[in-house]
This record gives C-alpha cells, sequence and structure tokens, in this order.
C-alpha cells in the first residue's frame, strides 16, 4: 500500500499563492522585467535555472530532466519581486550589506554568522565553490579568497564573499544586495532568496549542507 505524502504548511502556503497568481499584472511584468512567454507561460532564469510560471495556474516549475514544481522558497522570491513590476524597480548598482539598506539597520542581515553551516560547508573547498559560482554565470570579483557577481534574476545581481577558515578563524560567508533590494522584494525575502540561492550553489559545487 502506498502512502501519499502530505503537504507541509509550506507546500500550502506556495499553493496558495500560485491561486493567487491570476491577479498580478503579468503585462506589467513582462515589460519591467523583460519575461519571454508564451501563450501557457511566463519565463525567467533564476539561480543560474528556468523557471516558468503558468499564466493561468500560477504553478511555479523549474527546468531539471523535465518541468518539476518548485518549492516554497523559489516560489515565494519569484511571486514577491514579480508583484513589483507596475513599479518597475531598477538596480542602483552599489552593493550592500543588507543591514546598511536604507541607510538603517533593519536587523541581522545576511553576513557574518547567519550563513555558518553554509560556510563550514564550503570550508576548504574554495575550488568547488569557485566552480558553483562560474557554472551559475557569476563574474569573479576582488574581495575575499572566493567572490563572484551572481545573476540571482537576471535583472537584479547579488554578490557572495567568502573567506575560507584558517588557524584562527572559522570560515566566513557574505551575501551583498543592490542597495534597491527593497524595492524589489520584502526584507524576509530576502533569506528565502539566500537559501535558494546556496542551496544551487551547493548542488552545483557537489557540497552537501
Amino acid at each position: 500500500m502506498t502512502t501519499e505524502k502530505r503537504p507541509s504548511s509550506y507546500d500550502r502556503m506556495r499553493d496558495a499563492m500560485e491561486r493567487e497568481f491570476r491577479r498580478y499584472p503579468q503585462a506589467a511584468m513582462e515589460r519591467a522585467f523583460g519575461l519571454a512567454r508564451d501563450g501557457a507561460y511566463l519565463y525567467v532564469d533564476f539561480a543560474g535555472r528556468r523557471h516558468r510560471i503558468g499564466r493561468e495556474t500560477g504553478r511555479v516549475e523549474f527546468r531539471e530532466a523535465g518541468w518539476r514544481h518548485a518549492d516554497y522558497n523559489a516560489s515565494m522570491t519569484l511571486f514577491d519581486v514579480l508583484s513589483r513590476a507596475e513599479a518597475a524597480p531598477r538596480c542602483s548598482g552599489q552593493f550592500v550589506s543588507l543591514s546598511a539598506v536604507g541607510g538603517q539597520v533593519l536587523g541581522a542581515g545576511p553576513g557574518g554568522d547567519l550563513f555558518a553551516p553554509q560556510a563550514r560547508a564550503f570550508a576548504g573547498r574554495c575550488g568547488a565553490l569557485r566552480d558553483a559560482c562560474a557554472r551559475l554565470g557569476g563574474r569573479p570579483m576582488p574581495v575575499g579568497d572566493v567572490s563572484y557577481q551572481l545573476p540571482l534574476l537576471p535583472f537584479l545581481p547579488v554578490v557572495l564573499q567568502f573567506w575560507d577558515a584558517d588557524e584562527e578563524f572559522p570560515a566566513q560567508l557574505k551575501l551583498m544586495w543592490d542597495a534597491n533590494i527593497l524595492d524589489f522584494m520584502h526584507y524576509e525575502t530576502t533569506f528565502f532568496a539566500a537559501a535558494h540561492l546556496f542551496q544551487r550553489l551547493a548542488a552545483l559545487g557537489g557540497v552537501a549542507l
């Protein structure tokens, strides 16, 4: 007898947002973010992988050996960003820590100890992290032992900075965001986006988180 897996609370929240998608201004999304489209789907690359969103269903899928249902982090990030299309947000080109966005402290932003588990996973594996960043379409940057500007979305880059562990200090991992990031997504959504990005880097680098 096969027992069907029950959806988690995260799955139910994702599915509820999918049902709301038809209320979003899809024409504005296409104009603001340059989305590809056909009669059934909108298409966008997210963390180096093609995603599609059903125009009628709102279902978010990613392409990997066919099309597979995206998880909560990916879906909620895309919904948050795309829902802001009518405001036509634009990047500033300046990268800052999340705590510095808007010139005010918003709380403990990504960086420092927040990403300690991911930093430990890549400790001693700078080559794997470089390879993963390159495969994601990243551009090398000069800060840290490994640093890349990465296309989180085609129109929204982030900067990853990594310092490997040594005899005195543990490995450190930091994300820098565009200064206008809160025009693109809510503060809480940056954590969903970061979690998805690190999952992708770990998979591409052959590292277990």
